[in-house]
């Protein structure tokens, strides 16, 4: 019976005993982390990163074997910006709050990761992306969850956090593409959007009641979305 292929990561690679002095693996991922930011998804490949660190491609696969790892690396080290607060017990839900906010400014400074979550391979064995887990569960437990239901919550807040900013990533992508800013390019589309919305009577009263603060209205329907969410877990935990 014919062995079975390993599971390729970069979690699962052994890393190199010795690291080449003059690049290292927290350099590869800094100069990839801006030029995403920078350039977006296209402009990413170890050539231009090479070029980029003034050293050959081949240097870069002494710590990853291909693009694939690199983003990997990458998605680690934004999840290692999000915020998870030591506070417990009763004020969870603050606390949930304080990470879910930390979590989607880190994906809106990123945006180019909205098109590569669920596709960056073990990205989930990182060492941020544990540590992050690993804090979420704790604090769900200290306000009185069991494990598995600490995991279900985690999933559902993540998920809801997840979602909402890759939809807010790929509108501010498109705005950025405009050469306008968010509110100039809303202002610009305003009239289409009322002309489109006249056969819908609800849709037409929302579109015409939208505020002159994009921001704003972004950053408050993610907030209601969230409340509603941690309404029913609390209701969950209350009731149980």
């Amino acid at each position: 019976m014919a062995a079975e292929e390993p599971v390729v990561s970069v979690w699962t690679r052994p890393r190199r005993r010795k690291e080449q002095p003059a690049l290292s693996r927290a350099q590869i991922v800094a100069a990839a982390l801006e030029l995403l930011d920078a350039q977006g998804l296209e402009a990413l490949s170890m050539r231009t990163l090479g070029a980029r660190l003034d050293a050959a491609a081949t240097s870069l696969y002494r710590h990853v074997a291909n693009k694939d790892e690199l983003l990997e690396l990458v998605v680690d080290e934004v999840y290692g910006q999000i915020e998870v607060p030591d506070v417990w017990g009763v004020d969870w839900r603050r606390a949930v709050t304080t990470c879910a906010e930390s979590a989607r400014a880190a994906l809106l400074r990123h945006a180019w990761i909205a098109s590569v979550l669920g596709q960056t391979g073990l990205a989930y064995l990182g060492p941020n992306v544990m540590r992050l887990n690993e804090r979420m569960l704790a604090l769900f437990e200290a306000a009185g969850f069991s494990l598995a239901e600490a995991d279900d919550a985690l999933s559902a807040v993540m998920a809801y956090v997840i979602g909402t900013a890759t939809t807010e990533a790929a509108w501010l992508t498109t705005v950025s593409r405009s050469g306008h800013s968010e509110q100039e390019w809303l202002d610009r589309l305003r009239p289409a959007l009322t002309e489109a919305t006249k056969p819908y009577q609800r849709l037409h009263a929302l579109a015409t009641a939208q505020g002159d603060d994009a921001a704003k209205t972004r950053g408050d329907s993610f907030h209601y979305g969230l409340d509603r969410l941690l309404d029913g877990l609390a209701a969950h935990l209350t009731g149980r």
